[in-house]
């Protein structure tokens, strides 16, 4: 079925109680322990989650839930709403404003809503599947790109990489730089890369070893930017993604991403 208003409206209802949760605690004392897998967690991330969860069983209690800190809820509906409550704990914990509340609205596997929040700067991306993507209520777009070389290329850390990715994302460095240390990639950011790369500000962004709650947003706000987001072989992003994402501010520039990943034997 198609996105509603009322869909959206929950969204932004969703985007303003983890907000609402999370400038409390920013720069504050804010409880960040370690998970299991040595990930990161504050109680800003548990509590913004707890609070988002809520609404949604008030409002759609036959819709699924895939949230990264309390698990998933099957629903009945074919629609779940994915959340990541801070994307970006270590920028969190650090004080750099540019993590970001992502929640997503997918259908049958198919990302068709995307909220990207960064609630201290009280900036909001948002994209519906098949209408352009607005920040703050006003439409952005992606820029182009004439050539692979040149192009400023954007991720977290290749630290977070899948075993025997960072090569790959190497390889793309390189064709991007043209080889010059001096026009090296912008590291940081999460989310909030996503966002800078739908608004004109970004050309390329290429991460690895994402979950569905860490990519699902995107998918809408890159797209109706007039981007295009796949994996590395190219291939549209669901909940069936292995998680290697990019995202690509011009589409043209699509197939020479691809080649450069593919430049060193054994791409995934």
């Amino acid at each position: 079925m198609p996105v509603t208003a009322s869909d959206i409206e929950l969204a932004h209802a969703l985007a303003d109680a983890a907000g609402a949760v999370i400038r409390p605690y920013f720069r504050k004392a804010h409880g960040l322990e370690l998970k299991a897998d040595r990930s990161p967690v504050t109680l800003a991330d548990r509590e913004a989650e707890a609070a988002m969860r809520r609404l949604i069983e008030a409002e759609r209690s036959g819709d699924g839930i895939h949230g990264e800190e309390y698990g998933i809820k099957e629903g009945v509906t074919g629609r779940q709403w994915v959340l990541d409550p801070i994307d970006g704990t270590r920028s969190f914990a650090a004080g750099r404003a540019i993590f970001g509340t992502l929640i997503a609205l997918v259908e049958d596997g198919w990302p068709v809503l995307g909220i990207i929040d960064q609630p201290v700067q009280r900036e909001r991306w948002v994209g519906v599947a098949g209408r352009p993507t607005v920040l703050n209520g006003v439409p952005v777009r992606t820029r182009s790109c004439a050539a692979l070389e040149g192009a400023t290329v954007a991720t977290t850390s290749p630290h977070l990489f899948a075993e025997g990715d960072v090569p790959h994302f190497l390889a793309l460095v390189a064709a991007a730089s043209g080889g010059s240390p001096r026009q090296g990639p912008v590291y940081g950011g999460d989310c909030y890369n996503y966002g800078l790369l739908a608004a004109g500000h970004l050309d390329i962004v290429a991460e690895s070893g994402l979950q569905l709650y860490d990519f699902a947003a995107l998918v809408p706000i890159v797209e109706g930017a007039g981007g295009r987001m796949c994996d590395w072989d190219g291939d549209p992003l669901t909940a069936a993604s292995q998680g290697h994402v990019l995202a690509i501010g011009d589409p043209a520039r699509t197939d020479d991403v691809l080649e450069a990943i593919r430049s060193v034997p054994h791409a995934h």
